[in-house]
C-alpha cells in the first residue's frame, strides 16, 4: 500500500492555519474591538482611556464577572457618584491583583477588609487598585503578580444588594475607571473558535 504524501500546497496552507491561530490567541490582539455590553446596561470600554494604561492581566474575580454598577465619575471632587466598579462575587470568591505591583495596604477601613496594590510601571505617582470588602491573605509592602490571589471576598461590608467587591482605581487622589485596565482581549474574550482556512480540512 503506497503512503500518500501531502503536496506542497497543503503544507503551505496548514502552516498558515497555524500562523492564523496564533495571531487570533495572542495575548494583545491589533484589531479594535468595539465596547461591549457588561449586562447591567452599563458600557465597557475597550481597554485604556488615552492616560491609563492596560497593564491588567486578570479580572479581581472570576473569568469575566457581571457588573451590577459601573464607574460613575462625580461631577465635583465631592460630589455623588460611584467612585469604581462593582463586580458580582460570592462570599469567599480568590480576589486577585489585575497586574503586577506591591501591596500598599491590607488592613480594615470602617470595618471592611481592604487591600490597595500599586501597580508597577505605571508612572509618578503609581496607579493604585482597591479591592473591598476583602480578607486579606497578603501583608503591606508584599510584591505580587497579575492574577496572584490578594484575599477572599467578605460575606458583609459590601455597598451591593447582593454580594460583591467593590473594585476601584486611583493615581495619586484622582479616581479613575478600573475598566479601563483591562485590555480588549481580556474585557472581550470567547471561547477559542477554529477558523476554516482553504485546501485544509476541519479537524473532527
Amino acid at each position: 500500500m503506497r503512503v500518500r504524501r501531502c503536496p506542497r500546497a497543503c503544507a503551505r496552507a496548514a502552516l498558515w492555519a497555524a500562523l492564523i491561530l496564533a495571531v487570533l490567541s495572542a495575548p494583545a490582539p491589533w484589531w479594535p474591538v468595539p465596547g461591549a455590553d457588561t449586562g447591567a446596561g452599563n458600557a465597557v470600554p475597550a481597554g485604556g482611556d488615552g492616560g491609563t494604561p492596560a497593564v491588567g492581566r486578570a479580572w479581581p474575580v472570576g473569568v469575566r464577572p457581571r457588573v451590577p454598577r459601573g464607574w460613575e465619575p462625580p461631577a465635583t471632587v465631592y460630589g455623588r457618584g460611584h467612585r469604581g466598579v462593582d463586580l458580582a462575587a460570592a462570599p469567599g470568591a480568590p480576589v486577585r491583583a489585575v497586574a503586577p505591583g506591591r501591596v500598599s495596604f491590607a488592613g480594615r477601613v470602617a470595618g471592611r477588609g481592604v487591600v490597595s496594590v500599586e501597580l508597577a510601571g505605571t508612572g509618578d505617582p503609581p496607579l493604585r487598585t482597591t479591592y473591598e470588602p476583602v480578607r486579606a491573605s497578603v501583608d503591606e509592602g508584599d510584591e505580587v503578580a497579575a492574577g496572584e490571589v490578594v484575599g477572599t471576598v467578605e460575606p458583609t461590608g459590601s455597598h451591593c444588594s447582593a454580594p460583591c467587591v467593590h473594585w476601584g482605581l486611583l493615581r495619586g487622589d484622582a479616581y479613575l475607571d478600573p475598566l479601563t485596565l483591562l485590555p480588549p482581549w481580556l474585557l472581550h474574550r470567547g471561547p477559542p473558535r477554529l477558523l476554516p482556512v482553504l485546501g485544509v480540512p476541519v479537524p473532527r
